[in-house]
């Protein structure tokens, strides 16, 4: 935005900035805008039929206020018109323009949905945040968690979402869908992420999750037996790498006081405090982002919005440590 407004005026004079204003600044600032606009540009509209296509810019940041804020398509165009920190990282002057509506979001949604670009936008931010030495290459921890799915059948077609599927936990049912992820064993940083229904065991996603420079693999006790499974063994480097899996809580009670026990719970202890990373990715994801449940039907969907919010957190996490003051955007 080049002049001010009343209304750019009137704000500066507050008090007080709010969480969500900073919260989009630091993301603005942060954020990779020239490589998400270069990925996504040559399956853009090129505008020689019908209107004049939105830039890419402007659209990229609406859909990533749709999925920060847990709005639906014409709930984020609302907020856009009401919010002052919303249009304002936007960039949107309305008295020359006005915001992308519901349909033209819809459309740019699927044209990231339908060309798969999701893995893109990931591997850009991490690669930016691994060119400026926050990502530390060598182990994984991999973890997955349970986003729950209406199991309701009172709609149109009389029945659930057949790409969902409910698991046991403890001794409750959970009907929905799995989010398996992998993070940087030294960051904390996301690199791998699938959606599987609820299930699928943890353990059948974890090979897909390592990297080909891993040295260790973080897990735990649901990865137990993951190293004599057929995609370790008959594979040259994930058969080398060191698997660091928690026991079962049975263990530990199963042995006799004394040395072998201190320093047994003492090696548990300095592994858990090392898979604890993978919490805290998925504390953004599910409690900051709002993802607790799904937003669409079946899984592809979902993963899109899921390797969104993945890249974001990412931001976030570099964004609390300080090093985005130093970040290569």
């Amino acid at each position: 935005m080049g002049q001010q407004t009343f209304s750019d005026i009137e704000y500066s004079n507050r008090r007080k900035k709010t969480k969500r204003e900073e919260f989009l600044e630091i993301m603005n600032e942060i954020i990779p805008w020239d490589e998400w606009v270069a990925l996504i540009q040559p399956h853009y509209f090129d505008g020689k039929r019908g209107r004049p296509p939105l830039g890419i810019g402007k659209m990229l940041r609406m859909y990533l206020l749709q999925i920060w804020f847990s709005l639906s398509d014409e709930g984020v165009e609302d907020a856009i018109y009401d919010s002052y920190a919303m249009r304002k990282f936007m960039g949107i002057d309305f008295i020359h323009e006005q915001a992308p509506d519901a349909t033209t979001l819809l459309k740019f949604r699927h044209l990231i949905e339908g060309k798969r670009l999701r893995e893109g936008i990931l591997e850009a931010i991490n690669r930016c945040l691994e060119q400026c030495g926050h990502i530390m290459k060598g182990g994984t921890i991999v973890d997955a968690t349970l986003i729950s799915a209406p199991s309701s059948t009172k709609n149109a077609s009389g029945s659930r979402d057949p790409e969902m599927h409910q698991t046991k936990k403890g001794n409750q049912w959970y009907f929905g869908m799995k989010c398996h992820i992998g993070v940087d064993a030294g960051t904390g940083y996301i690199h791998g992420i699938a959606a599987t229904g609820a299930n699928v065991h943890d353990i059948a996603e974890a090979s897909k999750l390592m990297r080909p420079e891993d040295e260790v693999f973080y897990g735990d006790a649901g990865y137990l037996g993951l190293n004599k499974r057929p995609e370790i063994t008959e594979d040259p480097h994930k058969s080398q790498i060191d698997y660091r899996i928690a026991e079962r809580p049975g263990k530990k009670r199963s042995m006799d006081n004394g040395p072998a026990r201190d320093f047994y719970c003492h090696i548990e202890f300095r592994e858990a405090s090392v898979r604890a990373k993978v919490e805290h990715a998925f504390h953004i994801i599910k409690n900051i982002f709002g993802f607790k449940k799904v937003c669409y039907r079946g899984i592809a969907k979902n993963l899109n919005r899921l390797y969104m919010l993945a890249a974001s957190a990412n931001l976030l996490m570099c964004a609390r440590s300080g090093g985005w003051r130093s970040q290569c955007a």
